[in-house]
């Protein structure tokens, strides 16, 4: 007998509100609103760091993923995890579309399938040459330098010619131990930002704006950014849900992120399976959507 129909996902840091900020105060009202909901259709619902030890994760139907923000910074203990618990309950999103998620390769499968990325170069760890030497081949006069595993924008670096230099030895330091990726800097981040489509179980439900502070081109809230209402048109919307029907199998939650590249057109920068803020708060049918979609799958499961 299972003691829990979903077990929703956090880390350590979030499992309970010891810390009064907002940022923290948005995590437990997202996901109270998604526990609500999933109540509401008759489900035993808790929230569970997903690293604790003494946990015994057969006793739950399904997981979801929603706050594991520390998982890319625990990516080997959270790779054993993953392989642990895939066997004794099922995954929201599931366990091959996690592992596929986690490495930022995954923009080349969808690029093969006719969807627009930003243009990114590849590196494979422990590739030789100095960060100045690979800038040179690619004749951008700006580009972004990140891991191809990573979130919350960790070891994002913005470099130019004037500041190439200021990064050879972090370059160095990371490219030893895991793959890196470079792509032209996009000028329109700056002034237009970067939309975040929510789509749950293939269709679009709303949106937000993204827009980095002033001098700065990250539009994460932990430098800075900002957050704003955003109303697509039928050719945005069209294009988010057209990448997400580009993943196998289609995600039960997916936040497909969008910016338009130096040449004006739409472009993926990320598409996010794993834990992305859904921004439930801004509109909570959505969340209700995703908890039919769970109660659903638990029921054909």
């Amino acid at each position: 007998m299972k003691n829990y129909d979903v077990v929703i996902l956090t880390d350590s840091r979030y499992e309970t509100q010891t810390v009064k900020s907002d940022y923290v105060a948005n995590i437990f009202k997202e996901e109270g609103i998604l526990k609500q909901y999933l109540e509401e259709k008759g489900l035993t619902v808790l929230r569970k760091d997903w690293a604790c030890p003494d946990f015994d994760w057969s006793t739950a139907k399904c997981l979801i993923f929603r706050s594991t923000w520390d998982y890319f910074d625990r990516f080997n203990e959270f790779k054993t995890w993953l392989n642990n618990v895939e066997s004794k309950t099922m995954l929201i999103n599931d366990a091959s579309q996690v592992r596929w998620n986690m490495d930022k390769h995954y923009l080349l499968d969808l690029k093969k399938k006719g969807i627009k990325i930003v243009e990114s170069e590849y590196l494979k760890k422990r590739d030789t040459r100095s960060l100045k030497e690979i800038i040179s081949t690619l004749n951008w006069p700006k580009a972004i330098l990140k891991p191809t595993i990573a979130g919350a924008a960790r070891h994002t670096y913005k470099i130019s010619p004037e500041t190439i230099d200021r990064y050879e030895s972090i370059f160095k330091e990371l490219i030893a131990d895991e793959d890196m990726m470079i792509q032209p800097f996009q000028y329109n981040i700056e002034e237009k930002g970067e939309v975040s489509f929510v789509v749950i179980d293939g269709e679009y439900t709303h949106s937000v704006l993204k827009k980095a502070k002033s001098g700065d081109f990250r539009v994460q809230d932990d430098f800075g950014g900002s957050v704003h209402d955003y109303e697509p048109s039928d050719e945005e919307i069209i294009f988010a849900e057209n990448v997400v029907k580009a993943c196998s199998p289609i995600p039960a939650y997916a936040r497909v992120d969008v910016m338009w590249n130096n040449e004006n057109e739409l472009a993926v920068s990320e598409v996010e399976l794993i834990e992305p803020e859904l921004w439930f708060r801004n509109n909570p049918t959505s969340a209700n959507k995703l908890a039919q979609v769970i109660s659903d799958r638990l029921m054909n499961n």
